[in-house]
Protein backbone atom coordinates (compact mmCIF):
# COMPACT_ATOMS: atom_id res chain seq x y z
CA UNK A 1 0.00 0.00 0.00
CA UNK A 2 1.48 3.32 -1.06
CA UNK A 3 1.95 6.32 1.19
CA UNK A 4 -0.56 8.28 -0.92
CA UNK A 5 -3.28 5.69 -0.26
CA UNK A 6 -2.59 5.83 3.47
CA UNK A 7 -2.71 9.63 3.37
CA UNK A 8 -6.02 9.51 1.48
CA UNK A 9 -7.41 7.14 4.10
CA UNK A 10 -6.41 9.53 6.87
CA UNK A 11 -7.98 12.43 4.97
CA UNK A 12 -11.19 10.42 4.54
CA UNK A 13 -11.36 9.89 8.30
CA UNK A 14 -10.75 13.59 8.98
CA UNK A 15 -13.47 14.55 6.50
CA UNK A 16 -15.90 12.20 8.20
CA UNK A 17 -14.83 13.53 11.60
CA UNK A 18 -15.99 17.07 10.87
CA UNK A 19 -18.79 17.42 13.49
CA UNK A 20 -21.08 19.55 11.34
CA UNK A 21 -24.03 19.67 13.72
CA UNK A 22 -21.86 20.45 16.75
CA UNK A 23 -19.88 23.22 15.10
CA UNK A 24 -22.91 24.72 13.36
CA UNK A 25 -24.99 24.70 16.54
CA UNK A 26 -22.23 26.27 18.59
CA UNK A 27 -21.39 28.90 15.95
CA UNK A 28 -24.92 30.11 15.16
CA UNK A 29 -27.01 29.12 18.20
CA UNK A 30 -24.54 28.78 21.05
CA UNK A 31 -25.90 25.24 21.51
CA UNK A 32 -24.27 21.83 21.56
CA UNK A 33 -26.90 19.61 19.94
CA UNK A 34 -25.52 16.64 21.88
CA UNK A 35 -26.97 18.22 25.03
CA UNK A 36 -30.48 18.46 23.58
CA UNK A 37 -33.09 16.21 22.01
CA UNK A 38 -31.81 12.69 21.45
CA UNK A 39 -28.24 13.74 22.28
CA UNK A 40 -27.08 12.61 18.84
CA UNK A 41 -24.69 14.74 16.77
CA UNK A 42 -26.46 14.24 13.47
CA UNK A 43 -28.80 15.96 11.06
CA UNK A 44 -31.97 14.43 12.53
CA UNK A 45 -31.34 15.82 16.00
CA UNK A 46 -30.36 19.14 14.42
CA UNK A 47 -33.74 19.30 12.67
CA UNK A 48 -35.49 18.63 15.96
CA UNK A 49 -33.33 20.95 18.05
CA UNK A 50 -32.42 23.86 15.76
CA UNK A 51 -35.05 23.76 13.03
CA UNK A 52 -35.40 22.97 9.34
CA UNK A 53 -32.83 25.41 7.97
CA UNK A 54 -30.07 24.27 10.31
CA UNK A 55 -30.99 20.63 9.82
CA UNK A 56 -30.92 20.96 6.04
CA UNK A 57 -27.50 22.66 6.07
CA UNK A 58 -26.06 20.00 8.38
CA UNK A 59 -27.59 17.22 6.28
CA UNK A 60 -26.12 18.54 3.02
CA UNK A 61 -22.66 19.01 4.51
CA UNK A 62 -22.70 15.52 6.03
CA UNK A 63 -23.67 14.09 2.63
CA UNK A 64 -20.84 16.09 1.05
CA UNK A 65 -18.36 14.57 3.52
CA UNK A 66 -19.12 11.06 2.29
CA UNK A 67 -19.07 12.10 -1.36
CA UNK A 68 -15.73 13.86 -1.07
CA UNK A 69 -14.16 11.00 0.88
CA UNK A 70 -15.23 8.38 -1.66
CA UNK A 71 -14.01 10.52 -4.54
CA UNK A 72 -10.51 10.58 -3.11
CA UNK A 73 -10.20 7.31 -5.03
CA UNK A 74 -10.65 9.22 -8.29
CA UNK A 75 -7.79 11.55 -7.39
CA UNK A 76 -5.56 8.55 -6.75
CA UNK A 77 -6.65 7.03 -10.06
CA UNK A 78 -5.80 10.19 -12.00
CA UNK A 79 -2.45 10.28 -10.22
CA UNK A 80 -1.86 6.67 -11.37
CA UNK A 81 -1.68 5.49 -7.77
CA UNK A 82 -4.46 2.91 -8.24
CA UNK A 83 -5.80 1.00 -11.24
CA UNK A 84 -9.21 1.21 -12.89
CA UNK A 85 -10.29 -2.04 -11.23
CA UNK A 86 -9.33 -0.64 -7.83
CA UNK A 87 -11.52 2.44 -8.07
CA UNK A 88 -14.72 0.90 -6.67
CA UNK A 89 -12.99 -0.96 -3.80
CA UNK A 90 -11.10 2.20 -2.90
CA UNK A 91 -14.26 4.31 -3.03
CA UNK A 92 -15.86 1.81 -0.68
CA UNK A 93 -12.87 1.85 1.64
CA UNK A 94 -12.60 5.63 1.84
CA UNK A 95 -16.38 6.00 2.19
CA UNK A 96 -16.49 3.50 5.06
CA UNK A 97 -13.58 5.27 6.74
CA UNK A 98 -15.51 8.56 6.47
CA UNK A 99 -18.60 6.95 8.02
CA UNK A 100 -16.42 5.67 10.87
CA UNK A 101 -15.10 9.20 11.25
CA UNK A 102 -18.66 10.50 11.47
CA UNK A 103 -19.53 7.90 14.11
CA UNK A 104 -16.33 8.51 16.11
CA UNK A 105 -15.09 12.03 15.23
CA UNK A 106 -11.67 12.98 16.53
CA UNK A 107 -12.79 16.64 16.59
CA UNK A 108 -15.73 15.99 18.93
CA UNK A 109 -14.40 13.61 21.60
CA UNK A 110 -15.35 10.61 19.42
CA UNK A 111 -19.07 11.20 20.01
CA UNK A 112 -20.71 11.59 16.61
CA UNK A 113 -23.86 10.88 14.64
CA UNK A 114 -25.31 7.73 13.12
CA UNK A 115 -23.66 7.99 9.72
CA UNK A 116 -26.72 7.88 7.44
CA UNK A 117 -26.08 11.17 5.62
CA UNK A 118 -22.36 10.44 5.17
CA UNK A 119 -23.28 6.96 3.93
CA UNK A 120 -25.63 8.53 1.39
CA UNK A 121 -22.83 10.76 0.11
CA UNK A 122 -20.63 7.72 -0.40
CA UNK A 123 -23.40 5.87 -2.29
CA UNK A 124 -23.97 8.96 -4.45
CA UNK A 125 -20.33 8.76 -5.48
CA UNK A 126 -20.30 5.00 -6.08
CA UNK A 127 -23.74 4.44 -7.60
CA UNK A 128 -25.82 7.62 -8.13
CA UNK A 129 -28.77 5.74 -9.68
CA UNK A 130 -29.13 3.46 -6.67
CA UNK A 131 -28.65 6.45 -4.36
CA UNK A 132 -31.56 8.18 -6.09
CA UNK A 133 -33.80 5.18 -5.45
CA UNK A 134 -32.67 5.07 -1.81
CA UNK A 135 -33.60 8.75 -1.42
CA UNK A 136 -37.02 8.07 -2.93
CA UNK A 137 -37.56 5.12 -0.57
CA UNK A 138 -36.53 7.28 2.37
CA UNK A 139 -38.99 10.02 1.42
CA UNK A 140 -41.89 7.61 0.86
CA UNK A 141 -41.36 5.81 4.16
CA UNK A 142 -40.93 9.11 6.01
CA UNK A 143 -44.12 10.59 4.54
CA UNK A 144 -46.12 7.47 5.36
CA UNK A 145 -44.69 6.77 8.83
CA UNK A 146 -43.10 10.08 9.93
CA UNK A 147 -40.27 8.07 11.51
CA UNK A 148 -36.83 9.21 10.32
CA UNK A 149 -35.13 6.22 11.94
CA UNK A 150 -37.38 3.72 10.15
CA UNK A 151 -36.93 5.60 6.88
CA UNK A 152 -33.15 5.45 7.24
CA UNK A 153 -33.14 1.71 7.95
CA UNK A 154 -35.46 0.81 5.07
CA UNK A 155 -33.64 3.08 2.61
CA UNK A 156 -30.30 1.53 3.59
CA UNK A 157 -31.68 -1.98 3.06
CA UNK A 158 -32.91 -0.95 -0.40
CA UNK A 159 -29.34 -0.55 -1.67
CA UNK A 160 -28.06 -4.13 -1.29
CA UNK A 161 -31.42 -5.50 -2.45
CA UNK A 162 -31.10 -3.50 -5.67
CA UNK A 163 -27.63 -4.95 -6.14
CA UNK A 164 -28.85 -8.52 -5.49
CA UNK A 165 -31.66 -8.26 -8.03
CA UNK A 166 -29.47 -6.42 -10.59
CA UNK A 167 -31.93 -3.56 -10.86
CA UNK A 168 -29.37 -1.55 -12.84
CA UNK A 169 -27.72 -4.47 -14.58
CA UNK A 170 -24.83 -6.68 -13.43
CA UNK A 171 -23.03 -5.07 -10.52
CA UNK A 172 -19.76 -5.46 -8.67
CA UNK A 173 -20.20 -8.33 -6.16
CA UNK A 174 -18.36 -6.22 -3.62
CA UNK A 175 -21.27 -3.76 -3.63
CA UNK A 176 -23.65 -6.49 -2.46
CA UNK A 177 -21.39 -7.42 0.46
CA UNK A 178 -20.77 -3.77 1.24
CA UNK A 179 -24.49 -3.00 1.16
CA UNK A 180 -25.45 -5.67 3.68
CA UNK A 181 -22.53 -4.79 5.97
CA UNK A 182 -23.58 -1.15 6.02
CA UNK A 183 -27.20 -2.14 6.57
CA UNK A 184 -26.00 -4.03 9.63
CA UNK A 185 -24.05 -0.98 10.74
CA UNK A 186 -27.09 1.27 10.41
CA UNK A 187 -29.23 -1.23 12.34
CA UNK A 188 -26.59 -1.25 15.08
CA UNK A 189 -26.37 2.54 15.31
CA UNK A 190 -30.19 2.70 15.41
CA UNK A 191 -30.70 -0.10 17.95
CA UNK A 192 -32.16 2.33 20.51
CA UNK A 193 -34.53 3.72 17.87
CA UNK A 194 -35.59 0.19 16.93
CA UNK A 195 -36.38 -0.51 20.59
CA UNK A 196 -38.51 2.63 20.77
CA UNK A 197 -40.24 1.73 17.51
CA UNK A 198 -41.15 -1.70 18.86
CA UNK A 199 -42.49 -0.12 22.06
CA UNK A 200 -44.36 2.59 20.16
CA UNK A 201 -42.27 5.29 21.83
CA UNK A 202 -40.28 6.62 18.85
CA UNK A 203 -40.87 10.33 18.18
CA UNK A 204 -42.55 11.17 14.89
CA UNK A 205 -41.52 14.24 12.93
CA UNK A 206 -44.17 16.85 12.12
CA UNK A 207 -44.95 17.17 8.42
CA UNK A 208 -46.83 20.08 6.90
CA UNK A 209 -46.97 22.15 10.05
CA UNK A 210 -44.62 24.41 11.96
CA UNK A 211 -42.81 22.83 14.87
CA UNK A 212 -42.99 24.82 18.06
CA UNK A 213 -39.69 25.56 19.70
Amino acid sequence: MTLSVLFAGLLAYLLGSVPTSVWYGQAFFGIDVREHGSGNAGATNTFRTLGKKAGTIVLLIDVLKGWLAANLALILFYLNEITLDERVPMKLAFGIIAVIGHLFPVFARFKGGKGVATLLGMVLSIHPEAAGVCILVFILVMLSSRYISLSSIVATLAFPLMMVFNLFGPEHNLLVIFGFILFGLIVYTHHKNIGRLLRGEEARIPIGRRRSR
